[in-house]
């Protein structure tokens, strides 16, 4: 479903983003290997940031986790999740797409943190190794749940900066996302923090006032979170389950029938 542009909303009164646009070199993007062909990228990149929390939704393959790993690097972040404290040393040790982009800011900032749930395990285990535990709520990432793991790392060391979230909602339940909403706001609306996040949890896109972008086009665009497919799946099926059901489970039956 083609999402239609977002009326442009006024930036909030708690002031700009610290990261303002991102925009890809036209002579840098090949279009005939990967990751330039993935096709939300086919125009290239341009990206306008008006408010301090960013959504990227999709399908699985729109290049929403690309994205933000090659956003991430260009930061400074380690593409594997963390801060600038293990970082990749060199510009040429970038991924091909994190080459070919440019930041804006103003002002910058090298604070910040990026998470992605597949390489929290990881992460975990080297905060284990190096860091001092009190700062992470004073127990090993490891002895908690996920959730409580996520939670503790957003609520102890999410203070300010730019932070890139890759699918938070992996380990949090519908109420401990609502709690990472809490989170954000606390950090975003005095101005201390700017969050972007890939997710496809319709709880976390619901944050007020945030700008979203779809890849599922052939271009990035601008939409509203009530012409997201996550947004108009969830409440029809919420509506109407068992209209879902019989749809999957009679042409499953077909299938088998006529195989």
């Amino acid at each position: 479903m083609k999402s239609r542009h977002r009326e442009v909303q006024p930036e909030r009164s708690t002031g700009a983003p610290f990261l303002r646009r991102v925009i890809s070199l036209p002579e840098k993007f090949d279009r005939t290997r990967h990751p330039f062909n993935i096709r939300a990228f086919s125009h290239g990149i341009d990206l306008a940031l008006r408010t301090k929390v960013t959504f990227f939704v999709g399908e699985n393959g729109s290049g929403k986790s690309t994205l933000l790993e090659a956003l991430a690097e260009c930061c400074g972040f380690h593409p594997e999740g963390g801060n600038r404290d293990h970082h990749r040393e060199t510009f040429a040790d970038r991924s091909d797409l994190a080459q070919t982009l440019r930041l804006s800011w103003m002002p910058k900032t090298t604070e910040g943190f990026f998470m992605r749930a597949e390489s929290f395990y990881n992460f975990a285990s080297y905060i284990d190794r190096v860091s001092n535990l009190r700062a992470y709520g004073g127990k090993s990432l490891h002895g908690q749940s996920h959730g409580e793991a996520f939670l503790a790392l957003f609520a102890n060391r999410f203070e300010q900066g730019l932070y890139i979230l890759d699918e938070p909602e992996a380990a949090l339940s519908p109420q401990r996302q609502l709690s990472f909403l809490k989170i954000i706001h606390d950090l975003e609306a005095p101005g201390h923090a700017q969050f972007l996040i890939s997710t496809h949890s319709p709880i976390i896109l619901g944050y007020p006032d945030a700008t979203i972008f779809s890849l599922d086009d052939d271009t990035i665009r601008e939409t509203a979170y009530r012409e997201t497919e996550h947004f108009l799946l969830t409440r029809d099926f919420l509506n109407s389950p068992e209209r879902y059901f019989r749809h999957l489970f009679d042409t499953q039956e077909d299938e088998v029938r006529r195989s």
